[in-house]
């Protein structure tokens, strides 16, 4: 019985040398692509350090230490970072506190709890939080907010002024520009980054243990406690590390509330003073000369490396999350 030739068509030829390559171009092209971004953070910070240098040389106070910050006189730079460095921690701290535990629970009713009609659009309303201009948040926070957190500072003040993050400040909390109020704006203004972040890593949690957990007589709490959060445990370090990101750098908002020029330094939450970003702001119209300029990128230069340094941590943190 003789056989009748195969009507299917022949296979293409193999070509191992042009995927060889394409396989040599993409990961060249790809290499480039990251070797890009590490480049430009290299040059920024290359950048920021050589212009600061010549003024941090030059300054006749202690950088790190003092709370004075006097350009005026070229000749006589007098600047250091201490109250920068405290009011940008405690307002960016306290944003934090209270922005993690309601993007979680706003994340977790929006996954778990919320009716599915629901859900979709109260997310988009709380992602569109993102999309306010840091101008009106900082005009809503002292011309609205204040006034109402004012009953608020005066009992924690009154209640727990013993402990010196609520012990009297250098501004009258009547006035509005503390840096509790300061904080209560950047918990509103990070929200958005972490209620996002924490949705879509909690509707990633594999459906088999939530299923094991219900299989186990486990209510919702308790299938939320045993699967969801430790599942997106990273995931909610990752988003709380790029609010706190947006916190440390938040420049308008901070600059409209903290408006006043009194020095901080009692590492109180009704302090005034300024932000890193805030006092580079507000003294923008004046780079004129390189030295008392210098001063300022020197300030720069600090933040820099302060954002730098908690973005590596938090991907440390939450990779060993993973890894464990």
């Amino acid at each position: 019985m003789s056989s009748e030739p195969s009507t299917e068509p022949a296979s293409p030829k193999a070509r191992p040398g042009h995927s060889q390559r394409a396989e040599v171009i993409f990961r060249s092209l790809a290499t480039a692509a990251g070797a890009t971004v590490v480049a430009a953070i290299a040059l920024i910070a290359l950048f920021l350090l050589i212009r600061a240098w010549p003024s941090i040389m030059a300054n006749e106070a202690n950088f790190f230490t003092s709370s004075e910050f006097s350009t005026s006189n070229a000749d006589h730079l007098r600047f250091g970072i201490r109250d920068l460095l405290m009011v940008t921690v405690l307002s960016s701290i306290l944003a934090l506190v209270i922005a993690v535990p309601i993007g979680v629970g706003i994340a977790l009713f929006l996954t778990h709890y919320s009716p599915k009609p629901m859900a979709r659009p109260f997310a988009m309303l709380v992602d569109l939080l993102a999309a306010v201009p840091s101008i009106v948040f900082g005009l809503w926070g002292f011309l609205v907010l204040a006034p109402r957190l004012e009953p608020v500072e005066t009992f924690l003040n009154d209640k727990l002024g013993w402990f010196f993050l609520f012990s009297d400040g250098n501004v009258s909390i009547s006035g509005g520009g503390t840096i509790f109020t300061a904080g209560v704006v950047l918990a509103v203004m990070i929200l958005p980054i972490i209620t996002s972040v924490s949705r879509e890593v909690f509707n990633l949690t594999p459906l088999s243990h939530i299923e094991a957990a219900q299989a186990l007589g486990a209510t919702k709490w308790e299938m939320v406690r045993m699967t969801v959060l430790p599942y997106g445990r990273s995931g909610v370090i990752a988003g709380s590390m790029l609010g706190l990101g947006r916190a440390l750098g938040e420049t308008i908002a901070v600059l409209v509330i903290l408006r006043t020029s009194a020095q901080a330094g009692h590492w109180s939450l009704f302090d005034g003073g300024y932000t890193f970003a805030s006092k580079i702001a507000a003294a923008a119209s004046e780079f004129s000369q390189p030295l008392p300029t210098g001063a300022y990128i020197a300030a720069g230069f600090v933040l820099f490396a302060l954002t730098f340094i908690v973005n590596a941590l938090a991907r440390l943190v939450s990779g060993g999350r993973v890894n464990g």
